[in-house]
């Protein structure tokens, strides 16, 4: 939102919020009764699947962005992407629905836009005419009057609230903007159109490629080469790059040009520095990171809550929708796509304090690690992360999810056993995932009851509760034998369920949910699992997976890990930052545990909080 929001600043469908798209449908039934019944016009049957293009094309872009800008390489602006600019932008759809909603109404006034031809070359190329002579002419004096104080603080600050641009950025802007914006544009459609010498080409073509050239000059990458400018020196007339907009949004009063920077350079507009800028980030390396977090897919519609995927829904905790059910075809070619891509990727990066952070993820779905036929390839898989990352300088690897499943390998044993010059230290956040549930657990509590499946973790908190003369209650006679033989501790702190079963439950992983419906009423059930367990008791409380929520200097945070709330982390993932902040020259994974108070105390020192009062129910 702007300083000082003038009017028109809200597009008029907002009030409808996400079924902004219903406003289409009379016209999009006219199109389909159109075609079917009575001709079939492209110009208004390629109107619907247009939007679903356009779409498409924007968050490859957004995809593509966000991935070099994950890796570090050839990286323009190098400062922090908060949720703050991903909420401001996620209507980043309403100019296409607009542009749609003017094309119906176009196809019905102007008789002339009836039964066009699909391609005229003069129509082509007076577009291109007009488009670098009055529109881009008209465009810069148009910024320039946007940039002054009144229309400024009224509508062009809230684009410029992003100093890390998106290709979505480039969008961003108040209603009555877009309006001024269409104006200009519609100068070379409507003059081919009046003149008889349009065509469908150049009508859908032209859009395309204002979105191709604004999504570029907003992707926060340089891609463009060297030896292009120097083969063809008076293209950087002609078409900007990314760096040189990128200028825009951090001098202001600089490089005003729309696409053509010959204005900038006729008016003596054109920032000092935007030839180094260009080269500086042109040759700028991909990133080392301090640590790295390897994680994984979870659900098959996973993949569009990534960061990569859709950024609004990345931005918040991953929960089921009903429209990616409808999206099952992109699904079924993202899980083929999950066995073609053979090894871990860059996800995400961050900072804290003077670590460089990455999460690395593995194309494969939390399914398929129950496969253990895969168990082979999952092991390859994690070995070359492991590698990988030292070879990138990496200090501290952690595994997420089921990267450290005991069935791989051993704990992961195995790597270190057949890397014995292995430097970077491997992970599993043990310590510190049992540390956040027993810190969970409310003071006062003297009984709980130990579900699911007993790993390492379980029997970390076991016996740390023990010690206090907490009793851990199981159900089942083998699970008590099975934490007799793992816990030394006095007779009574384990023991079988009572009749009275406790209201603390302490839940993993392969545990049955339906156990829930026996517990008490306002029971609190705290997972030490990987996944949060099926909420099935709204008389009671669930507690997050380990988690604690990220200092506010913890930089670039802006989509959830999985389930977790915004600015949460998971305990395994802020393990391994620990272990780098505290320089410990020691793995944690195997039977190896560190002191759960040690490894609790130092993310508190270094800002890290409880979710404490984060329940649900």
């Amino acid at each position: 939102m702007a300083s000082k929001p003038g009017i028109l600043t809200n597009w008029p469908w907002k009030p409808l919020g996400s079924f902004k798209f219903v406003i289409l449908i009379p016209w999009i039934g006219h199109s389909i009764y159109s075609f079917i019944w009575v001709e079939r016009d492209p110009i208004q049957y390629l109107i619907c699947p247009f939007i679903l293009v356009r779409m498409l094309h924007n968050q490859i872009w957004i995809s593509i962005s966000r991935y070099e800008t994950a890796r570090g390489k050839s990286k323009i602006v190098d400062k922090s992407l908060e949720f703050e600019q991903v909420d401001r932008e996620t209507n980043w759809d309403d100019q296409i629905l607009f542009t749609a909603l003017l094309y119906y109404i176009g196809y019905m006034i102007f008789p002339m836009a009836s039964n066009l031809p699909w391609w005229r070359i003069d129509g082509v190329i007076l577009t291109a005419i007009l488009h670098a002579g009055p529109v881009e002419f008209l465009y810069y004096w148009l910024h320039r009057a946007l940039h002054h104080h009144y229309l400024y603080s009224r509508y062009h600050s809230h684009h410029h609230s992003s100093i890390v641009t998106e290709p979505v950025t480039s969008v961003a802007h108040p209603f009555a903007e877009h309006l001024s914006y269409f104006t200009l544009f519609a100068i070379p459609m409507l003059t081919t159109l009046f003149i008889k010498k349009s065509s469908v080409a150049a009508l859908y073509g032209y859009v395309f490629f204002i979105d191709f050239m604004n999504n570029m000059g907003h992707c926060n990458f340089e891609f463009f080469p060297k030896k292009l400018f120097s083969y063809f020196p008076q293209l950087k007339y002609l078409s900007y790059t990314p760096s040189f907009h990128s200028l825009h949004h951090t001098k202001f009063r600089r490089n005003y040009s729309l696409f053509m920077p010959m204005y900038d350079y006729i008016y003596g507009t054109v920032d000092k520095s935007t030839d180094v800028i260009y080269e500086t980030s042109l040759m700028r390396p991909k990133e080392s990171p301090d640590v790295v977090h390897l994680t994984h897919l979870t659900t098959f519609n996973s993949i569009y809550q990534l960061r990569l995927g859709f950024a609004s829904l990345a931005s918040n905790p991953q929960t089921s929708k009903w429209y990616l059910h409808l999206m099952w075809p992109f699904t079924m070619f993202s899980m083929l796509m999950t066995w073609i891509c053979g090894r871990a990727f860059v996800l995400e990066s961050n900072s804290f304090k003077n670590l460089k952070l990455q999460c690395w993820l593995i194309p494969r779905f939390k399914r398929q690690y129950f496969s253990k036929w895969q168990s082979k390839t999952f092991n390859n898989l994690i070995e070359e992360a492991i590698v990988e990352a030292e070879l990138n300088g990496a200090k501290v690897i952690s595994l997420g999810l089921f990267n450290k499943n005991h069935q791989l390998n051993e704990r992961h044993e195995h790597y270190i056993g057949r890397l014995p010059q292995l430097k970077i230290k491997v992970v599993d956040g043990s310590s510190l995932a049992a540390a956040t549930v027993l810190n969970n657990i409310p003071k006062g509590t003297n009984q709980v009851l130990l579900r699911g499946k007993f790993n390492k973790v379980a029997f970390v908190i076991a016996n740390a509760l023990c010690k206090k003369n907490v009793q851990v209650v199981v159900l089942y006679k083998d699970e008590l034998k099975e934490l007799e033989q793992r816990i030394n501790t006095s007779k009574g702190n384990l023991a079988l369920s009572p009749f009275n079963t406790p209201k603390i439950w302490l839940v993993g992983d392969e545990w049955d949910e339906y156990e829930q419906m026996e517990a008490p009423k306002g029971s609190l059930f705290i997972p030490f699992s990987h996944f949060p367990p099926k909420k099935m008791r709204k008389d009671c409380f669930y507690h997050y997976t380990p988690a604690m929520i990220t200092p506010t200097t913890f930089m670039n945070s802006h989509s959830c890990e999985n389930w977790l709330p915004r600015r949460v982390m998971s305990a395994w993932r802020i393990a391994g930052i620990i272990h780098a902040l505290e320089g410990w020259n020691v793995h944690e994974c195997g039977d190896t545990i560190l002191s759960t108070e040690k490894v609790w105390e130092a993310s508190i020192r270094h800002g890290f909080q409880p979710l404490k009062n984060i329940l649900t129910n």
